[in-house]
C-alpha cells in the first residue's frame, strides 16, 4: 500500500466528493452498457446437450425449471480432479445466498463442470454448498461455450476463449453463460469470461473499497493468495 496523504476532514471531504463525481459517471456508463448487453441478439441453441443432475439426466431446457432465464456458471472441475478450482470456489462461496433472489427475478442459476456428477459431490458437501451443480460429462457443452479446451487444442496451445484465439492455461477455464427460453426454444444470449467475471464476485467488490484494495500487485499472479475457505 502506498503511503497515504494525511489530510484534514475538510480536505478529505473535498477529495471524496471529487471522486464521487467520477464514481457516478462510471455508474451511469455501467447502466448504459448493461442496456446494450440486454439488446444483444439471441442465438437459438439447436444442439441437444444432456446433463447429469441429482434429479437424473436433463436437457438444457430442463435446467430452467419453471423460469424463462438461465445462468450457467462454468466451474473448473475436470474429470479425474480431486478438488474444484480454488478460484472458482471463491466465486462459488457467493452463490448459496443468492438462489432465492434469482428465483424472484425469474432466473435459474446452476454451476456446470465436465467431471461426472459423482466426482464433485464430496467436494460440494465439504464446501457446504447447496446450489445446483450439474455435470456436462460426455457432451460438447463446455467446449461449445468456450469453457474447456479439447485435448488437441490444449496440446496445440490454441483455443477460442474470451472471443479470441489464445493459449489455454488449463483444460477447463472459468466463465458464465446466459440463456433464455421462449416459445419452447432455448437461446444463448450472453457469455462472459476472464476479468469480466470480477463483477460477479462480491468479495472482490468489497476489497475494491478497502484501504489496500485487492493488494495483489506484488504476487506472482493476481489471485495467488486465494485458497478454499477451509484452507486459510
Amino acid at each position: 500500500m502506498t503511503t497515504p496523504r494525511i489530510a484534514s476532514r475538510e480536505d478529505w471531504l473535498a477529495a471524496r466528493k471529487a471522486l464521487l463525481t467520477e464514481e457516478k459517471a462510471l455508474s451511469r456508463a455501467g447502466d448504459a452498457l448493461a442496456a446494450k448487453r440486454r439488446q444483444l441478439p439471441w442465438v437459438e441453441v439447436t444442439k441437444e446437450y444432456r446433463f447429469e443432475t441429482e434429479d437424473g439426466e436433463k436437457s438444457l431446457a430442463d435446467l430452467f425449471g419453471p423460469h424463462s432465464q438461465l445462468i450457467v456458471q462454468h466451474f473448473m472441475f475436470a474429470p479425474g480432479a480431486e478438488n474444484g478450482c480454488a478460484l472458482c470456489s471463491m466465486w462459488a462461496d457467493n452463490y448459496n445466498p443468492m438462489i432465492g433472489h434469482f428465483a424472484a427475478r425469474d432466473v435459474k442459476f446452476v454451476a456446470v463442470s465436465r467431471a461426472p456428477l459423482a466426482d464433485f459431490q464430496a467436494y460440494k458437501a465439504r464446501m457446504g454448498w447447496s446450489f445446483d451443480w450439474v455435470s456436462s460429462h460426455g457432451s460438447d457443452f463446455n467446449y461449445d461455450f468456450q469453457a474447456s479446451a479439447t485435448e488437441a487444442e490444449f496440446e496445440a496451445g490454441e483455443v477460442q476463449y474470451n472471443f479470441r484465439t489464445t493459449q489455454p492455461f488449463a483444460p477447463d477455464m472459468p466463465g458464465a453463460s446466459c440463456f433464455a427460453r421462449k416459445d419452447g426454444k432455448v437461446y444463448h444470449t450472453y457469455s462472459i469470461y476472464s476479468r469480466g467475471l470480477d463483477r460477479l464476485n462480491g468479495l472482490y467488490n468489497y476489497l475494491d473499497i478497502a484501504p489496500k484494495g485487492r493488494d495483489e500487485d506484488d504476487l506472482p499472479f493476481p489471485m495467488a493468495w486465494v485458497k478454499r475457505h477451509d484452507e486459510y
